[in-house]
């Protein structure tokens, strides 16, 4: 069977014993390493995309995908919603209201943002009910004044279900530039728990009580809370639903509120990246160094070749072969460990943390107090892509070296 010279007598000095065992060091350390950043390289993408899916379905799972709103409050919420629901990318819709205020008990404050929210729509378009640590959603009742709160506020103001704390919202006055603050006693009915800055700044109530804080008729609600198909195409989306809707309706996505956070976590995982192909970028030029002993080590040998015809061309791609098979080997063996440990990961840590007892991710400190791990097959492309690309990269010098190589010269000193 026909093989092209280069192929054949790069795989063979690839499988040969070498004379120097220095050498043949070099191109195993030359593979692990590559193999090591590869999988470096996939197990940290991995645990980044981690991250992001929990912090997306913890946050995003409370906050609107998209937020539909006029200008004046909505009196019959349903007929807009029905109109928003003709989009396919649109799930469910339900009303709300939100006001910005300030906690106040026992001499502390904090500022909160309440969201106006109806206890038999909610669960459709949020996760708030799965959140919930103490209390029922079915609490929130119209004239109670019932607060459902995060475990931050809670802990801050040592709130269990049934006390009472006091609501302060500004309220513009009669005269240019006075604001009246408005006082109203609130009922802890339940206390969430999503694991993110939610816990701190955010409360909920029923959609009457917030309307009725607002001064407006129970029936009116600030705009309507959309759920999505796609969270990554909500900008997409809500500017459909602007041009659908018509004049005098905004819509707002959830990048709005929520965009800088994840653009940075984004910017986080890039970073991080970078500075692992790095690694990825020693490793594989540590393949330059091999071959050009390997192509020392190997003077005579080209020589020889030379003499018999072989081309510069044919020389060349021998090194190229070489270097490449070393690149691909670790490439493939990081690859296959990469994908191994993003897949396991978090058994591993729980099982170590058994082992050892202790923990790695304490969830008094901790947003996330587990490992998480997501694995994308597009990562995985994308990290052995480039080792190969680099692998490539690596040989050219040494090849090119190996092809000026005069065979008169080298002969002479054999």
């Amino acid at each position: 069977m026909f093989r092209p010279l280069s192929l054949f007598i790069g795989a063979r000095y690839t499988r040969a014993k070498r004379r120097s065992q220095f050498i043949s060091f070099i191109s195993l350390a030359s593979m692990i390493g590559l193999a090591l950043g590869v999988l470096a390289l996939i197990l940290v993408l991995s645990v980044m995309n981690g991250f992001q899916r929990e912090m997306s379905g913890r946050i995003l799972g409370l906050v609107p995908h998209a937020l539909v709103r006029t200008e004046a409050p909505l009196m019959d919420w349903q007929t807009l919603a029905q109109q928003v629901a003709q989009n396919p990318a649109v799930l469910a819709s339900a009303p709300v209201t939100t006001l910005d205020g300030m906690l106040s008990l026992r001499n502390l404050m904090q500022p909160i943002q309440i969201s106006g929210i109806d206890p038999y729509w909610e669960p459709k378009v949020s996760t708030l009910a799965s959140k919930l640590i103490e209390g029922d959603l079915a609490a929130l009742t119209p004239g109670s004044f019932g607060v459902i709160v995060g475990q931050v506020t809670a802990w801050r103001f040592k709130l269990r279900l049934g006390d009472s704390l006091t609501l302060i919202v500004p309220e513009i006055g009669d005269s240019p530039g006075s604001i009246t603050p408005r006082l109203h006693r609130l009922n802890v009915v339940g206390i969430f728990k999503v694991g993110a800055d939610l816990d701190g700044n955010l409360a909920m109530m029923h959609q009457q009580d917030a309307a009725s804080l607002q001064g407006w008729p129970s029936d009116q609600v600030q705009g309507i809370r959309l759920k999505l198909t796609d969270l990554q195409q909500a900008p997409q989306i809500a500017q459909q639903l602007k041009q659908q809707l018509g004049k005098g309706i905004d819509v707002e996505d959830w990048t709005h509120s929520q965009g800088s956070l994840f653009s940075a976590m984004q910017m986080e995982k890039t970073m991080i990246g970078l500075l692992l192909t790095l690694i990825v970028a020693v490793a594989a030029f540590n393949i330059v160094a091999t071959l050009i002993m390997v192509v020392a080590d190997k003077r005579t040998d080209i020589a020889i070749l030379r003499t018999l015809g072989a081309t510069p061309r044919q020389i060349m791609g021998i090194f190229m072969v070489q270097g490449c098979i070393i690149g691909f080997s670790g490439t493939l063996i990081g690859a296959i460990l990469g994908v191994i440990a993003a897949l396991n990961i978090s058994d591993w840590m729980l099982w170590l943390e058994r082992i050892f007892g202790w923990r790695l991710f304490n969830a008094d400190v901790y947003v996330i107090n587990a490992l998480p791990s997501e694995l994308m097959m597009q990562d995985v492309g994308l990290v052995v892509g480039l080792a190969l690309l680099l692998s490539f990269l690596a040989t050219l010098y040494p090849a090119w070296r190996a092809a000026q190589t005069q065979p008169a010269e080298a002969l002479r000193y054999a």
